[in-house]
């Protein structure tokens, strides 16, 4: 009897053995094809105007100096991720596809080397920074709205003003939009379009300032000594 009771001892923890190691190889082949199948992701970023890329010359110190900042993005849209609109009220956050860098630094960046090849001036400068330099117009702006919408369009919506330090006075103030079409819902064509729209934005931005006076003012506006966050 207690040779019969040790054999079923034995015999059940057999069977115990070998569900507990058929549980961990079906455990890891469940971990395995869900590693397989995950995407790798994907990272964007955006370009500046055709010309202003394929420029060859040199830009100059040109007539006038630009500051830029700052430029602030809703807390949605400041993330890693790129999102879209597919509905008024609903946003996507796709965890695959995201920006090179910081989405805030680049587009700044961005209206930075537009501006400059637009105006004709090297003296573009992204605020606060390194170097103290008087600026002789200071460019805010304020992002409301920059992603993909349902409608098979990029959309910018940006309240902006440009700003005359020397004088403390504000010489324009707008809240533009723009919108440009995608050829196809890749997040390619979708960053390409994003891009087109800040390039519109530093057409106008850019028109705007030839408009204005480009002489320099003895009591221009210093800046300070410390470095974008």
């Amino acid at each position: 009897m207690r040779a019969d009771l040790g054999q079923v001892g034995r015999e059940i923890a057999t069977v115990r053995m070998f569900e507990l190691r058929w549980g961990m190889l079906l455990a890891g082949a469940v971990w395995l094809a869900g590693c397989a199948s995950t995407p790798p992701a994907s990272f964007h970023a955006l370009s500046p105007l055709p010309e202003a890329r394929d420029r060859q010359a040199s830009l100059t110190e040109g007539e006038f100096s630009l500051g830029i900042g700052p430029v602030t993005l809703p807390d949605f849209l400041d993330r890693p991720q790129l999102v879209t609109r597919p509905g008024a009220n609903r946003l996507e956050v796709d965890e695959f596809q995201r920006w090179g860098g910081s989405l805030r630094a680049d587009i700044v960046n961005i209206l930075g080397e537009n501006l400059a090849h637009l105006l004709g001036t090297s003296q573009v400068l992204i605020l606060p920074a390194e170097v103290r330099v008087p600026v002789r117009y200071r460019l805010i702006a304020d992002i409301l709205r920059f992603e993909p919408g349902d409608d098979g369009q990029a959309h910018l919506k940006v309240r902006w003003a440009l700003i005359d330090p020397a004088a403390e006075t504000t010489r324009a103030m707008r809240e533009s939009s723009y919108r440009q079409p995608y050829v196809s819902a890749d997040p390619d064509s979708q960053v390409a379009a994003l891009s087109a729209c800040l390039g519109a934005f530093s057409r106008e931005v850019a028109a705007t300032l030839q408009g204005l006076p480009m002489s320099p003012r003895a009591a221009s506006e210093t800046v300070g000594s410390t470095l974008a966050d």
